[in-house]
């Protein structure tokens, strides 16, 4: 008993660090925030000191702001769901290559991330403009007549946050297939199962607690979007991240930007445990 005890001392001191770095930059401020949302925003004098509920009230009665939470659960939805499609495939390849040049492709898809948000949403600008290259493209393949409208629509967001996160995913999940013992998935070929037949009853299977994690550094991700839904959205493309901006830095509004941010957290994470709990229920069954 007196060594049980002992050791769950142990852990507790070497949890500690990480414990209060995360108090004090994390969950301090996110008080600090939830505090503001219950004040009271008067034009001309920043913030009032109060304890009210109508910034909830005017986000949850508003249509505007119900309309920006749902588009933003939405798109975090879809970019999710396409980067876990179009990043399997990648990560197990990368995972189960044996080539000498497994460095070089490692690093191919890191490099991605040494480009900030901001520059890579330009880019995308660049090619989704009227007279962009995959319009250009298109055109020379005979697939259009003419130029298609790309640029500020949810197309354009969504595969620009996608190209964002693909990376996370891609590192996350080739780490995992990485961990998985390759004998047994011989062991079901050897007993007749098909590849598709192995592939869905033993690899996904093992690999299910890191699709589960890049799963939810995905649609984090998107849900805090910020760069890329202003660039490639346009004024007319609302999402959660770059409202709460608006409300803080233009119209100095923290009490309601406060409120919208702690939403969209509350939101973030309620979604993230459901997620957790779900797949850990029917994993751990």
């Amino acid at each position: 008993m007196a060594a049980v005890r002992a050791e769950a001392w142990r852990r507790a001191g070497a949890m500690a660090p990480a414990s209060l770095l995360v108090m004090a930059f994390l969950a301090l401020p996110m008080l600090l925030m939830l505090r503001f949302s219950f004040n009271r925003f008067v034009p001309g004098q920043f913030m009032v000191e109060a304890v009210s509920a109508e910034n909830y009230v005017k986000l949850a009665t508003d249509p505007y702001y119900r309309h920006v939470l749902v588009l933003t659960l939405a798109v975090s939805v879809s970019v999710t769901v396409l980067t876990l499609i179009i990043g399997w495939p990648a990560a197990q390849f990368l995972a189960r290559t044996q080539s000498r040049h497994k460095g070089l492709l490692l690093l191919a898809v890191v490099l991605p991330l040494f480009v900030g948000n901001a520059v890579r949403a330009a880019g995308w600008m660049v090619a989704f403009g009227r007279e962009g290259l995959v319009n250009r493209l298109l055109q020379a393949l005979g697939l259009i007549a003419s130029p298609l409208d790309i640029m500020f629509t949810p197309t354009a967001v969504i595969i620009g946050i996608v190209s964002v996160n693909l990376s996370y995913v891609v590192l996350t999940l080739s780490s995992v297939i990485e961990g998985i013992d390759r004998r047994a998935e011989e062991a079901a070929l050897s007993l007749g199962a098909t590849p598709f037949e192995t592939w869905r009853l033993v690899t996904l299977p093992l690999a299910l607690p890191g699709l589960l994690a890049a799963g939810v550094l995905s649609f984090i991700l998107s849900m805090n979007a910020y760069a890329t839904p202003v660039l490639l959205g346009g004024p007319s493309f609302q999402m959660m991240a770059p409202v709460v901006a608006d409300q803080v830095l233009q119209r100095a509004n923290w009490p309601f930007g406060a409120s919208l941010g702690f939403v969209l957290m509350l939101v973030t994470l309620a979604l993230t445990a459901g997620a957790n709990w779900l797949v850990g229920r029917r994993y751990g069954r």
